[in-house]
């Protein structure tokens, strides 16, 4: 999953070196962190939250075949 989420992030920004995921397990869950440059901000987020929306849709669904809950969180520095 956390390769999943640094391909998606990297092929939309404009400064692909800024790209940081980790990724925290605990038992069934996963936390993905992802942060960005601060003005790549916008393009993660997208229009009222489309693209970031459908990233965390995309990792649930990965985690869905995996059994485990997964969530995806943009953090800002």
């Amino acid at each position: 999953m956390k390769e999943l989420v640094e391909y998606l992030a990297r092929s939309l920004v404009d400064d692909p070196s800024q790209v940081q995921v980790t990724e925290v397990v605990t038992g069934p869950d996963v936390l993905i962190e992802l942060r960005v440059a601060p003005p790549d901000m916008g393009r993660i987020i997208g229009r009222n939250g489309k693209t970031i929306g459908a990233m965390r849709t995309l990792v649930q669904a990965c985690a869905g075949l995996e059994a485990r809950r997964a969530q995806l969180e943009l953090v800002e520095d």
